[in-house]
Protein backbone atom coordinates (compact mmCIF):
# COMPACT_ATOMS: atom_id res chain seq x y z
CA UNK A 1 0.00 0.00 0.00
CA UNK A 2 2.98 2.36 0.36
CA UNK A 3 3.06 2.55 -3.43
CA UNK A 4 -0.38 4.19 -3.26
CA UNK A 5 1.16 6.96 -1.12
CA UNK A 6 4.87 7.26 -2.01
CA UNK A 7 5.92 7.39 -5.68
CA UNK A 8 7.52 4.04 -6.59
CA UNK A 9 10.54 5.80 -8.13
CA UNK A 10 11.45 6.94 -4.60
CA UNK A 11 10.21 4.02 -2.51
CA UNK A 12 11.86 1.16 -4.41
CA UNK A 13 15.38 2.65 -4.63
CA UNK A 14 15.25 3.80 -0.99
CA UNK A 15 14.36 0.30 0.20
CA UNK A 16 17.08 -1.14 -2.02
CA UNK A 17 19.68 1.16 -0.46
CA UNK A 18 18.60 0.04 3.01
CA UNK A 19 18.85 -3.59 1.89
CA UNK A 20 22.30 -3.03 0.38
CA UNK A 21 23.68 -1.37 3.51
CA UNK A 22 22.34 -4.23 5.65
CA UNK A 23 24.00 -6.69 3.26
CA UNK A 24 27.34 -5.02 3.93
CA UNK A 25 26.61 -5.34 7.66
CA UNK A 26 26.01 -9.08 7.25
CA UNK A 27 29.61 -9.54 6.12
CA UNK A 28 30.79 -8.41 9.56
CA UNK A 29 28.51 -10.45 11.87
CA UNK A 30 30.03 -12.52 14.66
CA UNK A 31 27.01 -14.42 16.00
CA UNK A 32 23.63 -15.73 14.91
CA UNK A 33 21.71 -13.09 16.89
CA UNK A 34 23.21 -10.37 14.72
CA UNK A 35 22.13 -12.26 11.61
CA UNK A 36 18.58 -12.55 12.99
CA UNK A 37 18.41 -8.78 13.57
CA UNK A 38 19.79 -7.89 10.14
CA UNK A 39 17.53 -10.35 8.34
CA UNK A 40 14.50 -8.91 10.16
CA UNK A 41 15.18 -5.41 8.84
CA UNK A 42 16.16 -6.73 5.41
CA UNK A 43 12.80 -8.48 5.26
CA UNK A 44 11.06 -5.15 5.88
CA UNK A 45 13.16 -3.44 3.21
CA UNK A 46 12.62 -6.10 0.55
CA UNK A 47 8.96 -6.85 1.31
CA UNK A 48 7.53 -4.42 -1.23
CA UNK A 49 9.97 -5.08 -4.06
CA UNK A 50 8.68 -8.35 -5.48
CA UNK A 51 4.96 -7.76 -5.15
CA UNK A 52 5.33 -4.04 -5.89
CA UNK A 53 7.02 -4.77 -9.19
CA UNK A 54 4.15 -7.06 -10.20
CA UNK A 55 1.76 -4.24 -9.29
CA UNK A 56 3.74 -1.79 -11.46
CA UNK A 57 3.76 -4.24 -14.38
CA UNK A 58 0.00 -4.65 -14.03
CA UNK A 59 -0.34 -0.86 -14.19
CA UNK A 60 1.47 -0.53 -17.53
CA UNK A 61 0.44 -3.58 -19.53
CA UNK A 62 -2.81 -5.05 -20.79
CA UNK A 63 -3.76 -8.58 -19.66
CA UNK A 64 -2.66 -9.95 -23.03
CA UNK A 65 0.80 -8.43 -22.56
CA UNK A 66 1.28 -9.07 -18.87
CA UNK A 67 2.29 -12.74 -18.74
CA UNK A 68 5.46 -12.27 -20.77
CA UNK A 69 6.51 -9.19 -18.78
CA UNK A 70 5.86 -10.94 -15.47
CA UNK A 71 7.86 -13.88 -16.78
CA UNK A 72 10.80 -11.66 -17.72
CA UNK A 73 10.78 -10.07 -14.26
CA UNK A 74 10.56 -13.42 -12.46
CA UNK A 75 13.24 -14.90 -14.70
CA UNK A 76 15.55 -11.99 -13.94
CA UNK A 77 15.40 -13.04 -10.29
CA UNK A 78 16.14 -16.62 -11.28
CA UNK A 79 19.06 -15.44 -13.41
CA UNK A 80 20.31 -13.72 -10.27
CA UNK A 81 20.00 -17.01 -8.40
CA UNK A 82 21.83 -18.81 -11.21
CA UNK A 83 24.56 -16.19 -11.22
CA UNK A 84 24.83 -16.24 -7.43
CA UNK A 85 25.61 -19.96 -7.47
CA UNK A 86 28.38 -19.41 -10.00
CA UNK A 87 29.56 -16.30 -8.12
CA UNK A 88 29.59 -18.16 -4.83
CA UNK A 89 31.77 -20.90 -6.27
CA UNK A 90 34.16 -18.36 -7.81
CA UNK A 91 34.42 -16.35 -4.58
CA UNK A 92 35.12 -19.47 -2.54
CA UNK A 93 37.82 -20.48 -4.99
CA UNK A 94 39.58 -17.11 -5.38
CA UNK A 95 38.76 -14.98 -2.30
CA UNK A 96 38.37 -17.42 0.56
CA UNK A 97 40.87 -16.25 3.20
CA UNK A 98 41.83 -13.10 1.29
CA UNK A 99 42.55 -10.17 3.67
CA UNK A 100 41.66 -12.47 6.53
CA UNK A 101 38.01 -12.82 5.47
CA UNK A 102 36.14 -16.04 4.77
CA UNK A 103 34.60 -16.61 1.35
CA UNK A 104 31.04 -16.19 2.62
CA UNK A 105 31.91 -12.73 4.00
CA UNK A 106 33.25 -11.68 0.62
CA UNK A 107 30.00 -12.86 -0.96
CA UNK A 108 27.98 -10.34 1.08
CA UNK A 109 30.48 -7.56 0.38
CA UNK A 110 30.25 -8.11 -3.38
CA UNK A 111 26.46 -8.42 -3.17
CA UNK A 112 26.31 -5.00 -1.50
CA UNK A 113 28.64 -3.50 -4.10
CA UNK A 114 26.32 -4.74 -6.86
CA UNK A 115 23.17 -3.48 -5.11
CA UNK A 116 23.89 0.18 -4.37
CA UNK A 117 24.58 1.45 -7.94
CA UNK A 118 21.37 -0.21 -9.14
CA UNK A 119 19.43 1.51 -6.35
CA UNK A 120 20.71 4.97 -7.33
CA UNK A 121 19.97 4.14 -10.98
CA UNK A 122 16.33 3.59 -9.97
CA UNK A 123 15.90 7.15 -8.67
CA UNK A 124 16.46 8.51 -12.18
CA UNK A 125 15.06 5.80 -14.46
CA UNK A 126 12.13 4.05 -12.73
CA UNK A 127 8.91 5.16 -14.48
CA UNK A 128 6.29 5.02 -11.63
CA UNK A 129 2.78 4.23 -12.99
CA UNK A 130 1.25 5.75 -16.16
CA UNK A 131 -0.98 8.33 -14.41
CA UNK A 132 1.92 9.84 -12.43
CA UNK A 133 5.04 9.04 -14.45
CA UNK A 134 7.64 11.76 -14.79
CA UNK A 135 10.17 9.61 -16.62
CA UNK A 136 12.51 11.85 -18.61
CA UNK A 137 12.51 9.47 -21.57
CA UNK A 138 8.73 9.84 -22.13
CA UNK A 139 7.24 12.99 -23.65
CA UNK A 140 3.70 14.26 -22.93
CA UNK A 141 2.23 12.43 -25.91
CA UNK A 142 3.75 9.11 -24.83
CA UNK A 143 2.54 9.58 -21.24
CA UNK A 144 -0.99 10.20 -22.52
CA UNK A 145 -0.75 7.16 -24.78
CA UNK A 146 0.38 5.00 -21.85
CA UNK A 147 -2.85 5.89 -20.03
CA UNK A 148 -5.26 5.91 -22.97
CA UNK A 149 -4.24 2.49 -24.26
CA UNK A 150 -5.32 0.91 -20.96
CA UNK A 151 -8.84 2.36 -20.91
CA UNK A 152 -11.39 -0.44 -20.87
CA UNK A 153 -8.69 -2.91 -19.83
CA UNK A 154 -7.33 -1.64 -16.49
CA UNK A 155 -8.50 0.95 -13.99
CA UNK A 156 -5.91 3.70 -14.31
CA UNK A 157 -7.40 6.30 -11.92
CA UNK A 158 -5.86 6.53 -8.44
CA UNK A 159 -8.54 6.97 -5.75
CA UNK A 160 -8.05 8.20 -2.17
CA UNK A 161 -7.68 5.51 0.50
CA UNK A 162 -10.67 4.92 2.79
CA UNK A 163 -12.18 2.27 5.06
CA UNK A 164 -14.63 1.43 2.28
CA UNK A 165 -11.70 -0.21 0.53
CA UNK A 166 -11.45 -2.94 3.19
CA UNK A 167 -15.15 -3.72 2.86
CA UNK A 168 -14.91 -3.76 -0.92
CA UNK A 169 -11.96 -6.15 -0.91
CA UNK A 170 -13.18 -8.53 1.80
CA UNK A 171 -16.67 -8.82 0.31
CA UNK A 172 -15.35 -10.40 -2.90
CA UNK A 173 -13.82 -13.81 -3.57
CA UNK A 174 -10.69 -12.40 -5.23
CA UNK A 175 -8.69 -11.69 -2.07
CA UNK A 176 -9.42 -15.12 -0.61
CA UNK A 177 -8.94 -17.11 -3.80
CA UNK A 178 -5.74 -15.47 -5.06
CA UNK A 179 -4.14 -15.37 -1.59
CA UNK A 180 -4.88 -19.04 -1.03
CA UNK A 181 -3.58 -19.94 -4.49
CA UNK A 182 -0.12 -18.45 -4.01
CA UNK A 183 0.08 -19.35 -0.32
CA UNK A 184 -0.17 -23.01 -1.35
CA UNK A 185 1.39 -23.10 -4.82
CA UNK A 186 4.36 -21.04 -3.64
CA UNK A 187 5.45 -23.96 -1.46
CA UNK A 188 6.06 -26.06 -4.56
CA UNK A 189 9.30 -24.07 -4.85
CA UNK A 190 10.58 -25.67 -1.63
CA UNK A 191 13.03 -28.05 -3.30
CA UNK A 192 14.88 -25.12 -4.83
CA UNK A 193 14.53 -22.62 -1.99
CA UNK A 194 15.87 -25.15 0.53
CA UNK A 195 18.63 -26.40 -1.81
CA UNK A 196 17.90 -30.04 -1.10
CA UNK A 197 19.82 -31.02 -4.24
CA UNK A 198 22.98 -29.46 -2.83
CA UNK A 199 22.50 -31.32 0.44
CA UNK A 200 21.96 -34.57 -1.48
CA UNK A 201 25.16 -34.06 -3.49
CA UNK A 202 27.09 -33.40 -0.29
CA UNK A 203 25.65 -36.51 1.38
CA UNK A 204 26.38 -39.02 -1.40
CA UNK A 205 29.97 -37.75 -1.74
CA UNK A 206 32.27 -37.62 -4.72
CA UNK A 207 31.61 -33.97 -5.55
CA UNK A 208 33.82 -30.95 -4.89
CA UNK A 209 32.58 -27.78 -3.18
CA UNK A 210 32.49 -26.02 -6.55
CA UNK A 211 30.44 -28.84 -8.11
CA UNK A 212 27.96 -28.75 -5.23
CA UNK A 213 27.52 -25.03 -5.93
CA UNK A 214 27.33 -25.43 -9.72
CA UNK A 215 25.13 -28.49 -10.31
CA UNK A 216 21.90 -27.19 -8.67
CA UNK A 217 22.09 -24.32 -11.17
CA UNK A 218 20.66 -26.75 -13.73
CA UNK A 219 17.32 -26.63 -11.90
CA UNK A 220 17.45 -22.84 -12.00
CA UNK A 221 18.16 -22.88 -15.73
CA UNK A 222 15.15 -25.14 -16.29
CA UNK A 223 13.07 -22.81 -14.11
CA UNK A 224 14.03 -19.85 -16.30
CA UNK A 225 13.14 -21.71 -19.50
CA UNK A 226 9.82 -22.93 -18.07
CA UNK A 227 8.91 -19.47 -16.80
CA UNK A 228 9.58 -17.69 -20.10
CA UNK A 229 7.91 -20.31 -22.30
CA UNK A 230 4.83 -20.66 -20.09
CA UNK A 231 4.43 -16.91 -19.55
CA UNK A 232 4.64 -16.20 -23.28
CA UNK A 233 2.15 -18.97 -23.99
CA UNK A 234 -0.37 -17.54 -21.51
CA UNK A 235 -0.28 -14.16 -23.26
CA UNK A 236 -0.90 -15.84 -26.59
CA UNK A 237 -3.83 -17.93 -25.33
CA UNK A 238 -5.07 -15.57 -22.55
CA UNK A 239 -5.43 -18.69 -20.37
CA UNK A 240 -3.35 -18.97 -17.17
CA UNK A 241 -4.51 -22.09 -15.33
CA UNK A 242 -2.76 -24.78 -17.47
CA UNK A 243 0.64 -23.50 -16.28
CA UNK A 244 -0.28 -24.29 -12.68
CA UNK A 245 -1.39 -27.77 -13.75
CA UNK A 246 1.94 -28.33 -15.51
CA UNK A 247 3.81 -27.09 -12.46
CA UNK A 248 1.89 -29.27 -10.00
CA UNK A 249 2.21 -32.43 -12.11
CA UNK A 250 5.96 -31.85 -12.59
CA UNK A 251 6.42 -31.50 -8.82
CA UNK A 252 4.47 -34.69 -8.13
CA UNK A 253 6.65 -36.65 -10.58
CA UNK A 254 9.81 -35.11 -9.12
CA UNK A 255 8.80 -35.96 -5.55
CA UNK A 256 8.02 -39.59 -6.38
CA UNK A 257 11.42 -40.03 -8.08
CA UNK A 258 13.24 -38.59 -5.06
CA UNK A 259 11.17 -40.63 -2.59
CA UNK A 260 12.35 -43.85 -4.24
CA UNK A 261 15.81 -43.64 -2.70
CA UNK A 262 17.19 -46.60 -4.64
CA UNK A 263 16.55 -44.90 -8.00
CA UNK A 264 19.63 -44.21 -10.17
CA UNK A 265 21.63 -41.03 -9.70
CA UNK A 266 20.74 -39.93 -13.23
CA UNK A 267 17.02 -40.16 -12.42
CA UNK A 268 17.58 -38.15 -9.26
CA UNK A 269 19.32 -35.42 -11.26
CA UNK A 270 16.33 -35.42 -13.63
CA UNK A 271 13.92 -35.15 -10.69
CA UNK A 272 15.72 -32.24 -9.05
CA UNK A 273 15.94 -30.39 -12.36
CA UNK A 274 12.29 -31.10 -13.18
CA UNK A 275 11.32 -29.49 -9.86
CA UNK A 276 12.49 -26.21 -11.38
CA UNK A 277 9.14 -26.16 -13.20
CA UNK A 278 7.61 -24.98 -9.91
CA UNK A 279 8.90 -21.46 -10.56
CA UNK A 280 6.84 -21.20 -13.76
CA UNK A 281 3.72 -20.72 -11.64
CA UNK A 282 5.05 -17.62 -9.90
CA UNK A 283 4.87 -15.24 -12.86
CA UNK A 284 1.64 -16.76 -14.11
CA UNK A 285 -0.12 -16.57 -10.74
CA UNK A 286 0.66 -12.87 -10.30
CA UNK A 287 -0.24 -12.10 -13.92
CA UNK A 288 -3.52 -13.93 -13.36
CA UNK A 289 -4.26 -11.92 -10.20
CA UNK A 290 -3.43 -8.68 -12.03
CA UNK A 291 -5.87 -9.73 -14.74
CA UNK A 292 -8.63 -10.72 -12.30
CA UNK A 293 -8.41 -7.42 -10.39
CA UNK A 294 -7.78 -5.17 -13.40
CA UNK A 295 -11.00 -3.20 -12.79
CA UNK A 296 -9.97 -1.98 -9.31
CA UNK A 297 -6.49 -0.49 -8.83
CA UNK A 298 -6.56 -0.45 -5.02
CA UNK A 299 -7.98 -3.95 -4.73
CA UNK A 300 -5.31 -5.16 -7.12
CA UNK A 301 -2.57 -3.71 -4.91
CA UNK A 302 -4.00 -5.33 -1.78
CA UNK A 303 -4.59 -8.72 -3.41
CA UNK A 304 -1.05 -8.87 -4.81
CA UNK A 305 0.44 -7.87 -1.46
CA UNK A 306 -1.71 -10.41 0.39
CA UNK A 307 -0.65 -13.20 -1.93
CA UNK A 308 2.99 -12.58 -1.10
CA UNK A 309 2.25 -12.04 2.60
CA UNK A 310 0.37 -15.31 3.11
CA UNK A 311 3.00 -17.25 1.21
CA UNK A 312 5.64 -15.82 3.54
CA UNK A 313 3.49 -16.61 6.58
CA UNK A 314 3.43 -20.27 5.56
CA UNK A 315 7.05 -20.27 4.44
CA UNK A 316 8.13 -19.05 7.89
CA UNK A 317 7.41 -22.48 9.40
CA UNK A 318 7.12 -24.80 6.39
CA UNK A 319 10.87 -25.53 5.98
CA UNK A 320 11.30 -25.97 9.73
CA UNK A 321 8.66 -28.68 9.70
CA UNK A 322 9.33 -30.48 6.43
CA UNK A 323 12.91 -29.65 5.41
CA UNK A 324 14.89 -29.85 8.64
CA UNK A 325 18.64 -30.40 8.31
CA UNK A 326 18.25 -33.61 10.29
CA UNK A 327 16.05 -35.00 7.49
CA UNK A 328 18.81 -34.62 4.89
CA UNK A 329 19.48 -36.01 2.40
CA UNK A 330 16.28 -38.04 1.88
CA UNK A 331 13.75 -35.42 3.02
CA UNK A 332 10.92 -37.95 3.04
CA UNK A 333 8.54 -35.63 4.88
CA UNK A 334 9.42 -32.86 2.46
CA UNK A 335 8.66 -35.02 -0.58
CA UNK A 336 5.32 -36.11 0.86
CA UNK A 337 4.51 -32.47 1.69
CA UNK A 338 5.41 -31.53 -1.89
CA UNK A 339 2.96 -34.07 -3.28
CA UNK A 340 0.25 -32.77 -0.95
CA UNK A 341 0.69 -29.09 -1.85
CA UNK A 342 0.85 -29.99 -5.55
CA UNK A 343 -2.49 -31.78 -5.31
CA UNK A 344 -3.90 -28.87 -3.29
CA UNK A 345 -2.64 -26.48 -5.98
CA UNK A 346 -4.71 -28.37 -8.55
CA UNK A 347 -7.82 -27.91 -6.40
CA UNK A 348 -7.32 -24.21 -5.67
CA UNK A 349 -6.48 -23.54 -9.33
CA UNK A 350 -9.84 -25.03 -10.29
CA UNK A 351 -11.58 -22.86 -7.66
CA UNK A 352 -10.01 -19.62 -8.94
CA UNK A 353 -10.75 -20.57 -12.55
CA UNK A 354 -14.37 -21.36 -11.69
CA UNK A 355 -14.91 -18.13 -9.72
CA UNK A 356 -13.36 -16.02 -12.48
CA UNK A 357 -15.61 -17.63 -15.09
CA UNK A 358 -18.63 -17.19 -12.83
CA UNK A 359 -17.82 -13.51 -12.27
CA UNK A 360 -17.44 -12.89 -16.00
CA UNK A 361 -20.74 -14.63 -16.68
CA UNK A 362 -22.55 -12.49 -14.10
CA UNK A 363 -21.00 -9.32 -15.53
CA UNK A 364 -22.00 -10.27 -19.07
CA UNK A 365 -25.57 -10.99 -17.97
CA UNK A 366 -25.76 -7.64 -16.17
CA UNK A 367 -24.45 -5.84 -19.27
CA UNK A 368 -26.95 -7.64 -21.48
CA UNK A 369 -29.88 -6.74 -19.19
CA UNK A 370 -28.72 -3.12 -19.11
CA UNK A 371 -28.66 -2.98 -22.90
CA UNK A 372 -32.12 -4.55 -23.14
CA UNK A 373 -33.59 -1.98 -20.71
CA UNK A 374 -31.95 0.98 -22.44
CA UNK A 375 -34.73 3.32 -23.71
CA UNK A 376 -35.08 4.25 -27.37
CA UNK A 377 -33.30 7.46 -28.26
CA UNK A 378 -35.59 10.26 -29.56
CA UNK A 379 -34.94 11.69 -33.03
CA UNK A 380 -34.44 15.36 -33.76
CA UNK A 381 -38.20 16.06 -33.97
CA UNK A 382 -38.72 14.68 -30.48
CA UNK A 383 -40.46 11.46 -31.53
CA UNK A 384 -38.94 8.04 -31.04
CA UNK A 385 -37.17 6.34 -33.89
CA UNK A 386 -39.21 3.63 -35.57
CA UNK A 387 -37.01 0.72 -36.47
CA UNK A 388 -39.53 -0.60 -39.04
CA UNK A 389 -39.48 0.88 -42.55
CA UNK A 390 -42.57 2.85 -43.57
CA UNK A 391 -44.70 1.17 -46.24
CA UNK A 392 -46.13 3.45 -48.93
CA UNK A 393 -48.47 2.78 -51.81
CA UNK A 394 -47.15 3.74 -55.22
CA UNK A 395 -49.31 4.05 -58.26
Amino acid sequence: MMLQVVPPRFWFPLMQIVWGVLTFCTSAVNNVEQIYAIRFFQGIAESSTFVGTHYILGSWYKPGELGKRSGIFTSSGLVGTLFSGILQAAIYKHLNGHSGRSGWRWLFIIDGIITLPIAFYGFFVFPDVPVMTKAFYLDDEERLLATKRLEGEIQVARLPLSWKLAKRVLSKWRWYGCSLLFAISGETESFGSNNIMGQWLKAIGGFSVEQIDYYPSGATAFAIASTLVCATWTDYTRVRWPVLIYMAVACIISSICILVWSSPIGLKFFAYYLAGASYAGQATTFAWANQICADDDQERAIVLASMNMWNNVINAWWPLLFYKASDAPKFQKGCIAMICVSVATLGVTWFVWYMEKREHRIQQQATQRSEELEPELPNKSGSHEDTKPELTNSH
